[in-house]
């Protein structure tokens, strides 16, 4: 694999490729190229360690080795037996392979899949005599298999877990947020660290910790342990920890406050522990707290939450959510507000025009995150803008 120029695709959500690119591009990436779920740039193995450490919103990183065109399955298993596999693994070493099939030639991805791992084993089997093991959750090396309608490619997968995977997590609320989505939501929010910080419905504390995390510049990955990179036969380990060591020198000092309410005990107790484990107990204040009964306590103030809904708690949404357009008016002027809802009706009872609709999906639930502001003694009309 050259060293120089490598092509690397970055899978990320719906919704936040401009964020992720943003990203990218502050990282060194270069030719940039916005994507449906996923951006495609250019960058050397060091840029390839450095994304997969730092960048907040994306999933995976892959970087393609293989691209052909096949119109049956036999064409597609000898194009793949012929392959020069060796390259980028030892027989010692086990994989796995995940896939995305969009065709009308291969329509069963688990058929396809087989297809590809009989093809790696036959060849080495052809040339060693010996066959490398298949191991589906913990593999040495993961390669990733996409086909649209005939083109197939087959690409390396550096991150190994997926990289939402932080590794702060120890407990969990009814439904989480994905923390790739948290953060992508904080940087849609404009949140970069000055100023203060409130989610008012915290949960297990997952927007909490994130927003302390871009606060403070800390790298996305800095409590994982290990990358699917770190197996690669071209593995340079002085320059994962040069790159390490120079993104753990940027880290900053936080001067604001980034607080967390929330009503029940046992989430609260969750957060607690989830940012014990990020060692963020010093930044981040949990209290229990009626989000309805509070006041604004933090001047300026970003708010972000992800409110309960009927997937998560059984709640009145009418009443809740004119509860909250109710808090919002009455206890938080001079105040910007995002909250993401998959209730797209209930969301009308906040009683006020969001001034920005974003489309995100939480999961499978489509979603809309919402921006509201407030302003003190003065009614503004906001003409809400659909992205």
């Amino acid at each position: 694999m050259e060293t120089e120029n490598i092509q690397i695709q970055i899978k990320t959500f719906f919704g936040l490729e401009q964020i992720l690119a943003e990203e990218i591009k502050k990282l060194g990436g270069r030719k940039v190229e916005v994507k449906n779920r996923a951006v495609n740039c250019e960058g050397d193995l060091g840029f390839l360690y450095k994304i997969n450490y730092s960048a907040r919103t994306a999933l995976k990183i892959l970087v393609p080795i293989y691209e052909f065109k096949a119109f049956n399955q036999h064409q597609f298993y000898d194009r793949l037996f012929k392959f020069n596999w060796e390259e980028f693994m030892d027989i010692d070493q086990s994989f796995a392979i995940d896939s995305t099939v969009n065709s009308e030639t291969f329509k069963h991805s688990q058929f396809v899949t087989l297809k590809m791992k009989d093809a790696i084993v036959d060849y080495f089997q052809e040339k060693f005599k010996r066959r490398p093991n298949v191991e589906p959750k913990n593999p040495d090396i993961k390669f990733h298999l996409h086909i649209d309608r005939e083109l197939v490619t087959i690409s390396l997968d550096s991150s190994g877990d997926p990289l939402f995977k932080r590794g702060y997590r120890r407990e969990q609320g009814l439904a989480p947020i994905n923390e790739v989505l948290a953060s992508g939501m904080l940087q849609l929010a404009g949140w970069d660290g000055k100023g203060n910080f409130l989610d008012p419905m915290c949960g297990s504390g997952t927007l909490l910790i994130e927003a302390t995390m871009i606060a403070m510049d800390l790298p996305a990955q800095i409590f994982r342990k290990r990358f699917a990179f770190q197996n690669w036969k071209n593995y340079d380990s002085d320059l994962f920890t040069k790159i390490k060591e120079f993104r753990i020198n940027r880290v900053k000092e936080f001067t604001g406050k980034i607080v967390g309410y929330d009503i029940d005990a046992r989430m609260l107790n969750a957060a607690r522990i989830n940012i014990e484990a990020a060692e963020m107990e010093d930044v981040i204040e949990v209290r229990k707290q009626n989000f309805f009964d509070s006041k604004k306590e933090l001047f300026p103030l970003l708010m972000v939450f992800n409110p309960p809904y009927d997937e998560r708690i059984s709640i009145n949404d009418d009443d809740f959510y004119k509860k909250i357009g109710d808090t919002f008016k009455i206890s938080y002027p001079n105040t910007l507000a995002w909250l993401i809802s998959s209730d797209l009706e209930a969301v009308k009872k906040i009683g006020l025009r969001p001034s920005r609709k974003i489309k995100l999906f939480n999961g499978k639930l489509e979603t809309r995150f919402l921006q509201y502001e407030m302003y003190e003694g003065t009614k503004k009309v906001h003409k809400s803008e659909e992205k």
